[in-house]
């Protein structure tokens, strides 16, 4: 599932010539493109912790929590560490850590996470200390540390939340006009039903850009409508 780069940035434009508001470059589209499409991406998460506080309902197609589930479930990964600097480095693309898992003697077994002012206390316990049966992990800015009967540095992998690719209009300059490069485009990730609040989301900062305040009100006021909606 994605949504075809080309048809936001057609829709972006066609609103702003219409409205004759100025011309919103490709190098701007593809700068507020990313932004809107990281802005929709977080809210997914919100969104899922404010419906899984109320009763969802039995309708095949329209459970929001299984919908934004299904979103999130396209960005559902995994992947080997590597071991390097006495550290595991995490996927340069990861949004949200999901499960560790560690292969003991071709077992894979979940290694369960701790804070790192409990790891002396559980590291110098006889009963809840780290075996390779049992490992354990702590996590700071550089990856990882695994730990079992001693620290571990390879037969560890991840679940985990990767973050959209980088969006691009790419484009060939023709008798001095930006021509669409669907070879070279990238399309965003998101689900198609996010087209319309990429299109809101980007006017809204074409809006900023141009110093056009009532775009920028016209487009928070379709963003406001539309999350109403999906949240009555």
């Amino acid at each position: 599932m994605a949504v075809n780069i080309d048809t936001v940035y057609q829709r972006v434009l066609g609103i702003l010539n219409k409205e004759q508001r100025g011309y919103l470059t490709p190098q701007e589209f593809n700068l507020f493109a990313n932004q809107a499409q990281l802005d929709i991406f977080e809210q997914y998460f919100y969104d899922i912790n404010q419906f899984s506080r109320i009763e969802g309902n039995s309708t095949e197609y329209s459970d929001m929590l299984s919908i934004l589930n299904e979103k999130i479930d396209a960005f559902s990964t995994s992947g080997t560490l590597t071991y390097s600097s006495n550290t595991f480095a995490l996927p340069s693309d990861l949004y949200r850590l999901g499960t560790v898992i560690y292969t003991n003697v071709g077992e894979e077994i979940e290694v369960e996470r701790i804070l790192k002012n409990e790891f002396l206390y559980i590291k110098s316990s006889p009963i809840a200390k780290p075996r390779n049966d049992r490992p354990i992990y702590i996590a700071d800015s550089a990856g990882i540390k695994v730990y079992g009967n001693a620290e571990l540095t390879s037969g560890v992998k991840c679940n985990y939340i990767r973050k959209p690719a980088k969006a691009i209009w790419a484009y060939q300059t023709v008798f001095g006009s930006a021509l669409y490069d669907a070879t070279n485009s990238v399309d965003f990730e998101l689900h198609p039903s996010d087209e319309t609040e990429l299109v809101i989301k980007i006017l809204g900062l074409a809006g900023l850009l141009l110093k056009e305040a009532d775009i920028y009100q016209a487009a928070g006021l379709e963003e406001t409508k539309s999350t109403q909606q999906e949240k009555a």
